[in-house]
Parts: C-alpha cells; structure tokens; sequence
C-alpha cells in the first residue's frame, strides 16, 4: 500500500492587492491638497470711493508689471457712513511680508493732463490696481485705497530739492525741469508755505544729473512763450512744446560759479519769474528817508565798482519817505545779508569835514556795505540817514559801541583818550529792535594798542555841570566835543587781550562814573531771549546783584548770550559751579509762583558756587531752578519704578498726608528697564524711613470696580490727582527693620496695600 503524501497547510494572509489602489488615492488626493494649499491666496480688503473701473474676476492687482492677484468680491460699506465700496482681493501670499499698515493701493486708470498720459497700458489690459509696500507699519489686511497715484517717495535714489517761489503759474504735478533744454527731472508736488505768502515747490532731479545743481544754480520758470517786442524787433522765448503746455523749469548755473560747492537739499532755492530775472539780478528793497537825487537809472556802487541799479521807485503812503527796488548783480547776493548796508552818497558839509565830493561830478549815488558772507539772507533794507566815512577795510581798529541814545553825537564825532583824538565815529543806526543806537567807531592804527577787553568808553559830549555849597564844577573834555560831540575811554588793564571777533563790541556808558564801576563781567548763555533785555536784573535772594547789559545772537544762531556785569558778591558767583535760571511767571492748577514778574518783568537768579571753586565768567543758564543743590540736607535716597508717569522734580513724598520730602530728579537705571527716582527726606523726618518702608504712587485717582462689590475710588489729596505725589508707610517692629541708609534704594508701588494704609508705628522725630 503506498502512502499518500499529506498536503502542507498554511494560514490565510489579511492582506490583499485591492488595497493598493485606496491607498495611492490617499496620497494623490493629499498632495492635491497640498498644492492647492500652497497655490491660495490671502484675502485682504482695500476700500474704494466707488467701484468705477472695478470688476469682480476681472481687475487684477499689479506690482511692477507682475500679476499678484485679483478681485474677488465687491460689497458696500455698510457702517453707517457714505464711505464708497469694499473691494476683496485674493493676493500671493509672497506679499504677505509688505501688508502693512502704511502700505498704500490706488486704481490705475487712463488719464490725460497737460503734464501728459499717464496709465496707457490700460485701454488695453483694463483698470488694474497696484500699491506702494509699507515699511514701517504693523501687519493689517484692511487698508483705504488712495483717490490718485500717490507722489514720488522722498528716498527714491536722485537728487530732491525745494524751490520758493511768489505764485504757481502754471506748474503742476510732473511738469519737466530742464537743463539746456533737456530734461532732467520732474515737479514731485507743491503746496503753500508755512506763512502762506509764498509757493513751495518739490523738485526731483534725476541721479545722473544731481550734480548739475550747485549752490549758485538759479532756477527760472519756463512755463509757456515770453515775448519781448521792442523797436529792435520781436523775441520769442521758449524751452520745449512740453513745457508751453504743462508748464516747465529750468536751470543753469552763473558763470565764475561753475565750481561752486554742492547744494544742501535742506536749503530752498529762490524759484524766479523769467529767464531775465534769474540771470540779470535780484530784487532788493530799500526804504529811504529821503529820495532826493535819486532816479529810476541811479546806480548802486561799492568801492567804485556799480553793482546794481534802481529799477523803480514807489513813494509811501504818507508820502515821507520812498521805496525803491534794486536789481541788484548775482554775484553780490552771497553779501545781501544781516548786516549790509545802504545809503545814499551825495555832498556833505558839516563839522567833521566835506564828504561826498565824487557826487558833485556824476551825481548823487547809492552806496552797499556788503554783509557777513554765510550769515541770514535778507532782502528789505532800512537805508542809512548818514553815510559812513570808512569802510571795514580800512587800516586801524573797527569796534561797535552800544548806547541807550544817541545824544549830540554824529558821524565824525571824535573819540578821545586823555584828550587826545585817536579815533572818529564812522556811522550810527538803531538796532533791529528798535532799543539801542549802534555807533560804528574807528580807531586810527597807531592808537590800537590803546584799546583791548577791559577798555570802557562813555559819553564826553556837552558840558557836565556839578555844583554844591563849596561851588561849581564845570567839565569838558574838548572844544569839539562841545560842537559835535564826542567818546573817550580808559583802559583799566593794559595786558588784558581784545576781544576776538569781526568787529569787537562795547557799551558806552553815560558818563565815566558808570563807565569804572566795579564788578565782573560774565556771559550767560540762554536757550532764548524771550523776556531778556538790557538792564534784566540779576538776583540772589530778592538781592540785586547785577544786571544784563547786552543781548546778542550766538554764532550759531541757536542760543542767546547775556553779557552781564556781577556788582556784589562776585568772588563767590563768578566761580565754577554757579547756577543760573530764568525766572518766570508760573500758572498751573495747583501752583502759582513769581506773579510778580507779571509786572516788573522776568530776572535771572542764581545759586552761587561752594566756597574756593575756581574762577569762572561763561555760564549755561539751567531751563528750572535747580532742585539738588549743595546746601541741601535730609535723607536722599532712590526710588526704582517700572514707568515714571507724572512723577517730576518738585513733587511732594507725604507721610500721612503731610510732606516730608521731594523728588529730585529721575534717570533710568543702568539696563534701562527701571527708572529711578532720587528722592530727599527732611532731615526731621529721616527717622521714618527704615528698610521696611514701603512707597506708593499717590498720582491721579484709582478706581476698584465689581458687579458685586461696586465701585470704590482712592485717591489721596486734590494736589496729588491734579501734580502726581508719593506715599510711604512704615510697619511696627519688627517688620520695620533698621534706619534706612543714604541712598539706600526702595521699591515705588503702584497702589498700597490696604494693610500698609493701618501701620501706626510711634517713632521718634528728629530736631
């Protein structure tokens, strides 16, 4: 019998070849997904005036010609207000980055103006919308679309520049600049001056041609056709069609100033009239009290040389005096500022001799002291009554002199010295306020060593008559000092050196007794001369102890310097370390102080220096009087916060609502996360403080709401709602601790804690 094999068994497997296709399915479907996923915009919304030109699925937002997205839906602005239509769009989400708040979008549409064609590309594509990406703004997906194409950004890479101009003509908007008929640049936008007299205009030169602008460039409006018809025939003017139509400017820089140094973009450039206007001259008015001589030919003159012309002559309305417009040639408007002067030239006969005599040949002319080059331009003069006999470069020693009046002195008047004329007054005119003579004095060149910073001239003119009961004194310093006044002077110190300066400057006194008083000269720096005027006085505790004698711009036109004399106690306030303050009224809801300045004017106080400081005559004055002063005694001591709020110098600390203490001054801590608060106890009340004292912020008023507790309001005293102010109470022991330490620090709570509100510990005062 054979045997019959037995079959091999194995179990079933769970797995089967129909899964294969659910699975790859899965992966199809999720990387479908994905792509889709990544392909999906970001919505955003963008509000328009109107939907006009806008087409849901059509328009599409565009970015430098690359299509970012496009619009979705269109609704209306449904908050209550006519504010037109939203627009959503679907954007790439590659502009995610640049959805800021400051981001701006506007709709391109076709547009004709005479300054041309502008989005042409759409009367083919159709309206489209773009946008300028924020740079600074916070994330946002609303924003509100711009009713026209926004102006050419400030940093965008050339040349951007600003013209002053009396009126717009027919300027607008992208209207061409020229160079040489080329152009080289476009008007960015305009608008009215700050004082709403004149026209500012924003310029933007092209990068390749920004160094064509210098600082002697003149630039013209070239706007339309300028016609000159005369008996030589007829001239027609013109820069480009464009500029016939849109309007236009043009530059170009005067000869012998092609070299001249780059523009400063902050300076604005005058914008003239006409091509003739830039290159013929400037306007310069000057107001003359008398125009006799004078004619629409008469010429300016300097040094021999005529450097401008009357144009014309309007008299004034009370028919006094007269006007007169000076075309004036380029190259002296570099000197037509602060300090240049006019007047007319004409034959003078008087007691210091004939002046004038050229006038007699080619008649009466007007003559130009140029001013300081780089000092404020000016364009309006007040000619002068009397010409000066001298110019400033003439040999010897030029010196200004300040006087309260004029008195019997005149142009030639003679400056004396031990009776002696070493020198003569070259011209005289009120100062700009109106308050003061200027004497211009020249002293002759070998008599300059005579002179130097401690010299001090007064007013030897007339006769000083003394009497009393042992007779009269009759004084004199000169026959010609009697007939047209006279200046002498004394010079206490002869190694003292001259003042340094263009021209150096002096009182001049009244008479020699005020000339020679005692006393130190020093120099107080403000941060303006509101308020300030020859003769403010200076005080040190409701004492007089000097006075400002003179007020004057500093040289870089920011400041203002006081020159003063110190008459009593000068060897202690002369010194480093001296405090000087403007004292002004001061009106406030929980302070008034110094109302008596309402009535007899600002003064200067000061806090003089510690004993055996060095020696010191230039000072800063301090914007307040100063809080932390050497003689100041009490526990000081530092308190941290998170934020200062309305905590400032001055403020009260108070112990159970009575002050005790102020806030001195405040800085941030050292990494800048606190700030910290310099505080000073009375010396009487240094013994509350301890290390387990806590301070509170008293300032304003705190308010504790609940729906079942109700509303409680704390606040301390009406001072504190209205200044700020600080607490602090101290726990019995032994959570007081030990006597606080000189500037030991504390911790400035926000609010106290009821706890704190119910110490009472008995502690003993000082005495």
């Amino acid at each position: 019998m054979t045997d019959i094999p037995m079959a091999k068994t194995r179990p079933a497997s769970n797995w089967s070849a129909i899964w294969v296709l659910p699975l790859l399915a899965l992966i199809i479907g999720t990387w479908l997904g994905w792509q889709a996923y990544q392909k999906a915009g970001i919505e955003i919304k963008v509000v328009f005036a109107s939907a006009e030109g806008i087409q849901v699925g059509k328009t599409e937002f565009l970015y430098k010609g690359m299509t970012l997205g496009k619009v979705i839906a269109l609704d209306f602005a449904m908050d209550g207000k006519d504010q037109g239509v939203i627009a959503t769009l679907e954007v790439d989400k590659r502009v995610s980055p640049y959805l800021l708040s400051d981001t701006r979008f506007w709709l391109v549409k076709p547009s004709v103006t005479l300054a041309g064609i502008t989005g042409l590309d759409t009367l083919v594509s159709g309206n489209y919308i773009t946008a300028s990406p924020g740079v600074a703004g916070k994330p946002s997906h609303n924003f509100v679309a711009l009713d026209e194409v926004p102006p050419m950004a400030a940093n965008t890479p050339g040349l951007h520049i600003t013209l002053r101009a009396e009126r717009l003509g027919s300027l607008n908007r992208d209207s061409p600049v020229f160079y040489k008929q080329i152009q080289v640049g476009r008007v960015r936008s305009y608008a009215l001056a700050e004082d709403n007299k004149s026209v500012n205009v924003q310029l933007f030169i092209e990068p390749a041609y920004a160094s064509l602008v210098r600082k002697h460039t003149r630039f013209w409006n070239a706007s339309g056709i300028t016609v000159d018809a005369s008996l030589s025939g007829v001239k027609i003017q013109t820069e480009s069609v464009a500029s016939i139509v849109a309007g236009g400017i043009s530059f170009a820089t005067q000869e012998g100033h092609a070299d001249s140094p780059p523009t400063d973009p902050s300076l604005p450039f005058r914008l003239y009239e006409n091509f003739e206007e830039a290159q013929s001259g400037f306007k310069v008015q000057v107001s003359f009290p008398d125009m006799d001589g004078l004619t629409a030919t008469t010429p300016v003159m300097f040094n021999g040389v005529q450097v401008g012309a009357v144009k014309k002559i309007k008299m004034s309305p009370d028919l006094i005096g007269a006007g007169a417009e000076l075309l004036m040639d380029p190259r002296a408007e570099d000197y037509m500022t602060e300090g240049a002067d006019f007047w007319v030239v004409k034959p003078s006969i008087s007691l210091a001799g004939i002046t004038g005599i050229d006038a007699l040949v080619k008649g009466n002319y007007i003559a130009v002291r140029p001013g300081a080059k780089g000092a404020a331009a000016k364009r309006d003069f007040m000619a002068l009554a009397n010409p000066p006999a001298m110019e400033l470069s003439t040999p010897g020693l030029h010196l200004v002199l300040l006087s309260n009046k004029l008195a019997s002195l005149s142009v030639g008047s003679p400056v004396l010295f031990r009776q002696i004329k070493v020198g003569s007054v070259q011209s005289y005119k009120l100062s700009t306020d109106a308050k003061q003579v200027i004497l211009g004095v020249h002293i002759e060149p070998e008599f300059t060593r005579l002179v130097n910073s401690s010299t001090r001239f007064w007013n030897a003119s007339g006769v000083t008559v003394t009497g009393g009961l042992s007779g009269v004194e009759v004084k004199a310093e000169s026959l010609q000092s009697l007939l047209a006044g006279g200046i002498t002077f004394e010079t206490p110190d002869a190694k003292a050196p001259l003042s340094k300066g263009r021209l150096s400057q002096f009182n001049l006194y009244e008479d020699r007794e005020k000339a020679l008083q005692q006393g130190v000269e020093v120099t107080i720096t403000v941060a303006s001369g509101d308020g300030m005027d020859v003769g403010t006085p200076i005080r040190y505790k409701g004492i007089d102890i000097g006075k400002v004698n003179n007020v004057e711009l500093a040289d870089d036109l920011k400041t203002v310097i006081l020159h003063a004399r110190i008459l009593k106690a000068s060897e202690r306030i002369a010194r480093v370390g001296s405090q000087f303050w403007v004292v002004k009224p001061e009106v406030s809801l929980t302070r008034l102080a110094n109302l008596d300045t309402l009535v007899t004017g600002l003064y200067l106080d000061v806090q003089p220096a510690p004993a055996g400081a060095a020696a010191q005559t230039n000072f800063i004055a301090q914007s307040l009087a100063p809080t932390n002063t050497p003689s100041q005694q009490g526990l000081k001591l530092v308190l941290s916060t998170p934020t200062r709020g309305s905590i400032k110098p001055g403020v009260q600390i108070s112990y159970r609502d009575i002050p005790v203490g102020k806030v001195l001054d405040f800085e941030l801590g050292p990494t800048s996360d606190l700030v910290l608060l310099h505080v000073l106890i009375e010396p009487r009340y240094a013994s509350l403080i301890h290390s387990g004292t806590r301070f509170w912020n008293t300032s304003g008023v705190t308010v504790d709401a609940g729906l079942f507790k109700g509303v409680k309001l704390r606040t301390d005293s009406l001072e504190s709602v209205l200044e700020g102010g600080i607490s602090f109470a101290t726990p019995d022991a032994p959570l007081m601790g030990n006597p606080a330490r000189p500037g030991q620090t504390f911790m400035l709570n926000s609010e106290p804690k009821d706890e704190w509100l119910q110490w009472a510990p008995k502690i003993m005062l000082g005495k």
